[in-house]
């Protein structure tokens, strides 16, 4: 096994990654910024480097910088967590060229994967439903985009190739505004990801979002590890996830689940990964497919009793597999709530010192974050300050504990998004399962005033 691995990410992650490394008896090098410089992980790490200023350009996105500093520390591996430089295939090449292992897939999966259209094409030859849409970028013909658009039919959703996280995409409801919404699209892609290609897909009107993990190894084994239902979201951005999908046919989602698999094997891919589908109608369609380790895979982790991150790092070191699809139960429920810096109901982000921290506990609770009272919230980066996820031999019991949990939890010193996860906890329409993707902002926009417990936002 590895001896020492570099950590290339902060935050939760940074932590989680450090502690999956410490009981499996490998010893961490972290990197950090100088606005990091206090974080609890660079604290346990057995070796820290400082790898430039705050902003993340000069410091989690300077390749030359992380690779720098896993020679001068002798490291074999590097993980890079999630976001910054996770699916940049060009930073997974470099690493492998340099001499170290690159603890995910290989870039040339990475690649495929990072431009929605070959990844859909990719799906499709593998036998993953996808959205119907374009077989692939749209032309630059007018009247073609026209007829695309009337074959698939309206409403239509425009997406930048190399777009993600929600940005480079626009729907489109009349023919009359199709040509424009393209051209406009085109230039934000060009601009946003540096490739202007775009394309069409059928815009589902309310689908839920569910995600099936997956592990492959080298040796073409590949097993999925259930789904998640990720709809509770915001601005594309995931609020809450939780596992497994409420309301699902267990025999739909044991169908995409081998499929997945498959697609895999097919593929030669290598290490953890999701495939994002869009659910409605009892049919799942693919919009894409991550090839790291995701914020939500915790409750996957609970569910099926697999340490992801584990697991990826003896899949990088080339080891088999240590499961097989019989081997994997899916047991009780579990819900994640992203913990974030920032008002609860205006979502604007609240950087500054921690005053007072209070995690809650008590049976089937796990928090994952790396702050503490006098930590100080940097304004530079992602606004997550961590993850409360709860699990219950019931949703039901999941729910409950998540509800003593958040009532449990104090932040001071910084407004958190607590209030909301206390509001949605007790929502009839979460309680009740299957919410589509809308649901949470439609919530918001119907909201006349704040509720009373927004003034208690600091706590």
């Amino acid at each position: 096994m590895f001896e020492k691995i570099l950590i290339a990410n902060r935050g939760e992650i940074a932590l989680r990654i450090q502690r999956a490394c410490r009981e499996m008896g490998i010893k961490t090098v972290v990197v950090h910024s100088e606005a990091d410089r206090e974080a609890k992980y660079v604290k346990l790490a057995d070796e820290s480097v400082c790898i430039g200023p705050a902003p993340s350009a000069l410091s989690y996105l300077s390749m030359p910088a992380i690779i720098s500093a896993a020679e001068v520390t002798d490291a074999q591996a590097i993980h890079p967590g999630y976001g910054f430089l996770s699916e940049n295939a060009d930073f997974a090449e470099r690493v492998e060229q340099s001499g170290f292992v690159f603890i995910g897939p290989r870039a040339e999966s990475i690649r495929m994967m990072g431009d929605k259209v070959s990844a859909k094409h990719a799906m499709i030859k593998a036998g993953v439903p996808c959205v119907p849409g374009s077989e692939g970028a749209l032309p630059d013909d007018p009247k073609t985009i026209v007829q695309i658009a009337r074959k698939v039919g309206y409403p239509v959703i425009i997406k930048a190739a190399g777009g993600g996280g929600g940005r480079g995409m626009r729907v489109v409801h009349t023919e009359a505004a199709l040509l424009n919404a393209v051209t406009m699209t085109k230039a934000e892609a060009g601009a946003a990801f540096g490739n202007p290609e775009v394309y069409m897909e059928k815009f589902l009107e309310n689908p839920r979002h569910v995600e099936i993990q997956i592990l492959a190894d080298e040796h073409k084994n590949a097993i999925w590890l259930g789904e998640r239902d990720c709809s509770m979201q915001r601005r594309h951005q995931k609020v809450i996830e939780e596992a497994p999908a409420p309301g699902i046919p267990r025999k739909i989602i044991e169908k995409i689940g081998n499929r997945c698999a498959e697609a895999c094997r097919k593929l030669g891919y290598r290490g953890a990964g999701t495939f994002e589908f869009l659910y409605e109608n009892e049919e799942f369609y693919f919009i894409e497919m991550n090839t790291r380790v995701q914020v939500e895979h915790p409750v996957t982790e609970m569910i099926t009793g697999v340490d992801i991150v584990q697991e990826q790092i003896r899949i990088a070191f080339g080891e088999k597999l240590r499961y097989r699809q019989t081997d994997i139960e899916l047991k009780g429920h579990s819900i994640e709530c992203r913990i974030n810096a920032e008002d609860p109901f205006k979502f604007t982000p609240s950087p500054g010192r921690i005053v007072s921290w209070h995690a809650p506990g008590g049976p089937g609770i796990r928090v994952d974050s790396h702050a503490y009272a006098g930590y100080f919230v940097p304004p530079n980066y992602d606004s997550m300050i961590g993850k409360v996820i709860s699990y219950g031999a019931t949703r039901e019991q999941a729910i409950k504990r998540m509800q003593i949990a958040l009532s449990e939890m104090v932040v001071e010193g910084i407004q958190t998004n607590i209030p909301l996860h206390r509001e949605l906890m007790i929502d009839a329409r979460f309680i009740e399962g299957g919410t589509n993707i809308h649901y949470l902002e439609q919530k918001l926009a119907d909201k006349p005033d704040l509720p009373k417990d927004a003034k208690a936002g600091k706590k």
